[in-house]
């Protein structure tokens, strides 16, 4: 135990309960999750997400932090929905909005082939030419030219709307999917599950209860999936916390989530930054900790780095978090929305962060089997190297 844990306990510390029950390994309940969100003590948050997140990395593999060789696929801008706090549809921009035929898609997807991607992710918007029969005409060719990367596409929302679009139910949706060769589900869409800032954000699409059932379904399907929540658009820490709670309920029901996003809203181009507070780094990591200890049964918390940045997103792993996504490549949705990371990290980029922030990086594939893991001789001599250049300056 870290001595940051150890000062909370003995202290009056108004989470000295909280912080025993962690360590002795006892499920946290709603009230406890409150308890670490009203404390200011951000150190210790840390000390608790870092200790929940080598205990469910298992011995030998406490210093590991994963990212994947991946790129990003939006193959339609436009959108029915509009979410006031999402610019990646913008209804004044409709006329700009664009539709990838299949051949445009493919032609994408063997450019990120030719780097070595083992993974494509696929999200947009919903259209109605965007159907079930589109999306499986995409997913067969991309599956037979390129058989050995994993699609990761369609997240509950468009799945919802492909079947509400084609009259039939969600798991025939997903076995028409899977034949054709989806891999797993991403986990957007989810945004905040309480109803009274879902009304004020104007989000009509796939409702709470259908985003978890849909999740639910895939997992019985074998397909795994990731989940996210949203910030910045006018929640609350209860709000989170049920949010947290919610999806902690489902993964003891299906057991298919594989990692937990923390995400931040961007306002640009929309009209809601005058009545939200934008999540500050001090908001986003706490919620990495208390995700890292409150989804117990989560086993991966993600830093994703496209929206977090880099630098907080290496910081963040300090906090609970063993995950930095991937290279990206091309990414439209947050990018649209004002956030200036750089499109793509290159693999050694990739594991630069990594290795900066003190861990060990390890190449996963979508399902999490490792693929690589950095030398460490690597990050002795990097960590020399710093060092030295540390002797110099002072």
């Amino acid at each position: 135990m870290s001595v940051v844990l150890e000062k909370a306990l003995l202290s009056p510390s108004p989470i000295a309960g909280v912080v025993q029950k962690i360590i002795d390994g006892q499920r946290l309940s709603r009230d406890d999750a409150l308890t670490l969100y009203k404390s200011h003590d951000l150190i210790a948050l840390g000390a608790l997400g870092d200790m929940a997140r080598q205990r469910k990395a298992g011995a030998g593999k406490e210093s590991f932090v994963y990212y994947i060789h991946n790129m990003h696929l939006n193959p339609t801008s436009f959108c029915r929905e509009t979410c006031r706090f999402c610019s990646y549809s913008n209804p004044v921009d409709r006329s700009k909005a664009y539709i990838w035929s299949v051949e445009k898609v493919l032609e994408e997807a063997h450019n990120g082939a030719s780097l070595g991607i083992t993974e494509i992710h696929m999200v947009g918007g919903l259209h109605p030419s965007c159907n079930v029969d589109y999306y499986e005409k995409i997913l067969l060719r991309i599956k037979t030219e390129l058989p050995n990367i994993h699609i990761k596409a369609l997240t509950a929302v468009e799945i919802d709307y492909l079947s509400y679009l084609s009259g039939v139910t969600v798991i025939e949706i997903l076995k028409r999917l899977q034949d054709a060769g989806l891999g797993s589900l991403p986990g957007g869409g989810a945004e905040i599950f309480d109803e009274g800032v879902r009304a004020r954000m104007k989000v009509r699409k796939t409702p709470p209860e259908r985003w978890l059932e849909i999740h639910g379904a895939a997992h019985r399907l074998g397909l795994k999936s990731t989940a996210t929540m949203l910030t910045g658009i006018g929640e609350t820490i209860e709000n989170k916390v049920d949010h947290m709670l919610s999806l902690r309920e489902q993964q003891e029901k299906s057991h298919g989530f594989m990692c937990f996003i923390p995400l931040k809203c961007y306002y640009e181009g929309t009209n809601i930054a005058d009545e939200v507070t934008e999540p500050t780094g001090y908001d986003i990591l706490k919620d990495v900790a208390i995700a890292a200890v409150l989804l117990d049964n989560f086993p991966h918390v993600k830093a994703y780095w496209i929206q977090l940045g880099e630098k907080l997103a290496q910081v963040a792993l300090s906090f609970g978090a063993d995950d930095l996504d991937g290279t990206i490549g091309e990414e439209k949705i947050t990018h649209a929305a004002g956030t200036k990371s750089p499109l793509q990290n290159a693999k050694d980029r990739m594991e630069y962060l990594i290795r900066s922030a003190g861990y060990i990086p390890v190449e996963r594939d979508t399902l999490y089997n490792i693929v690589r893991i950095g030398d460490l001789a690597a990050q002795h001599a990097m960590t020399a190297s710093f060092n030295n250049k540390q002797l110099l300056h002072n």
